[in-house]
C-alpha cells in the first residue's frame, strides 16, 4: 500500500466486514462486537489507515482540532510555556483531536478570525491577564474555551490552574517554620506584572498576605532575567535588607543566576540564605544546591485542561474554577 492512501474499502476487505461497520467502529456510532471490533482495528494498523480528516469533518460536524491561544510576550519563559503546550497536545491527541498553535499576538481579533473559519471545535488559552480583553469575547462565543489561568472575573469561564496565592504562602510558611524572620520575594520581570498577569500577581498576593500571618518581615520584588541585573538586585536587597536570611524565586529563568550572585556577594546557601523556588522540578534539581520548590505542574495543568474542554465539547457540566493544591518538595536549599 506505500505511495498512496489506502481506503475505507480495502480496511473492510481485510477485515471482511462491510464498509459501514468500518465507520461504525470509527466513529462509535453503534455498538459492535468486541470480536468484530478487534478485527477491524487490526486491519486498520496492519494497512496504516488514516481517516481523511476534511471526511470526517464533514460528517461530524467537527474539525477535531483545539486552538491553543500562546501569545509569546516579553517576560514570559519560553520553555517552561512549551511545557503547557506539549502537554496540551499530547493530552488533545488522547481524544484524537490536534491542536492549532496560535502565537502571535492578536488578541480578540485572532480568536475571532479561526472561530468564524470553522477550523477549530474549540479554545485553550494560555497568559491570561487578570484585566483579559480576550474574556468577554470568550463568553459570547459559540465554541466552548478553557483559560489556564484566573482573570479577575471568572463569572461565565471555565478557568484551571496552579493556586498560585497558595504557593506563595506555603514558601512564607516553610521559611518560618524554619525560624527566617526576614525573608523577599523575587518574581518575575517587571513587564509581567505591568501587564497584570494573573500568575505573577496572585503569587506576590499570597506572598504578601502570608507575611502578615506570620510574624516575618519581607518585601516583593521584581525580577529581570540576566545576570547583571538579578545581581544588581540581589545586591541592593542584601544592603537594604541586612538581617535577610530567606528567599523565594518565582521566576525560572533568574533561578540560576539568584545563586551565582549569592556565591559572588559571600552569602552561602543554605547556611546565610536560604533559597524556595516556584518552577519544575527538573529546573530546582539542578540547580547546585538542589531547591527547596513548590512544583509548577505543567503536565498536569495541560491534561486537566483538555479534558475539561473535551467534556464541554461532549456536553458535560464542568467546574467554574479548578485550582490545583501546590505541593513543596524538601530539598538542600533550606
Amino acid at each position: 500500500m506505500t505511495g498512496r492512501s489506502v481506503t475505507i474499502t480495502e480496511v473492510a476487505r481485510h477485515a471482511g466486514v462491510a464498509v459501514s461497520t468500518v465507520s461504525y467502529v470509527l466513529s462509535g456510532k453503534r455498538t459492535i462486537s468486541a470480536d468484530t471490533r478487534r478485527r477491524v482495528l487490526d486491519s486498520i494498523s496492519t494497512l496504516g489507515y488514516h481517516p481523511h480528516a476534511g471526511a470526517r469533518a464533514l460528517a461530524s460536524k467537527r474539525s477535531n482540532v483545539i486552538a491553543l491561544v500562546l501569545p509569546l510576550r516579553a517576560g514570559m519563559h519560553v520553555p517552561v510555556l512549551m511545557r503547557f503546550a506539549s502537554a496540551v497536545v499530547t493530552a488533545a491527541r488522547t481524544y484524537d483531536h490536534d491542536v492549532l498553535l496560535l502565537t502571535a499576538d492578536e488578541g480578540t481579533d485572532g480568536i475571532r478570525r479561526v472561530a468564524a473559519s470553522a477550523l477549530v471545535d474549540a479554545f485553550v488559552l494560555m497568559d491570561v491577564e487578570l484585566d483579559d480583553r480576550r474574556v468577554p469575547l470568550l463568553r459570547d462565543l459559540a465554541k466552548p474555551s478553557v483559560l489556564i489561568g484566573f482573570p479577575a472575573e471568572t463569572a461565565g469561564l471555565t478557568c484551571v490552574d496552579l493556586d498560585f496565592a497558595a504557593s506563595g504562602a506555603q514558601c512564607v510558611a516553610h521559611l518560618a517554620e524554619r525560624g527566617h524572620d526576614t525573608i523577599a520575594l523575587l518574581g518575575a520581570p517587571a513587564v509581567v506584572y505591568e501587564r497584570g498577569t494573573g500568575f505573577a500577581r496572585r503569587t506576590r498576593e499570597g506572598f504578601v498576605a502570608a507575611l502578615a500571618g506570620s510574624g516575618v518581615s519581607g518585601v516583593a520584588l521584581p525580577c529581570e532575567e540576566t545576570f547583571d541585573e538579578v545581581y544588581e538586585t540581589v545586591g541592593d536587597l542584601l544592603r537594604d535588607q541586612p538581617g535577610l536570611s530567606g528567599l523565594v524565586v518565582h521566576n525560572e529563568a533568574a533561578v540560576g543566576h539568584v545563586l551565582s550572585a549569592l556565591r559572588q556577594l559571600g552569602r552561602r546557601v543554605p547556611q546565610d540564605v536560604a533559597v524556595v523556588a516556584i518552577c519544575p522540578d527538573d529546573v530546582a534539581e539542578r540547580a547546585s544546591p538542589p531547591l527547596t520548590s513548590v512544583l509548577i505542574p505543567a503536565e498536569e495543568v495541560g491534561r486537566e485542561a483538555v479534558r475539561l474542554v473535551m467534556d464541554k465539547l461532549a456536553g458535560k457540566v464542568v467546574p467554574m474554577s479548578t485550582l490545583l493544591t501546590p505541593h513543596l518538595v524538601l530539598r538542600a536549599s533550606t
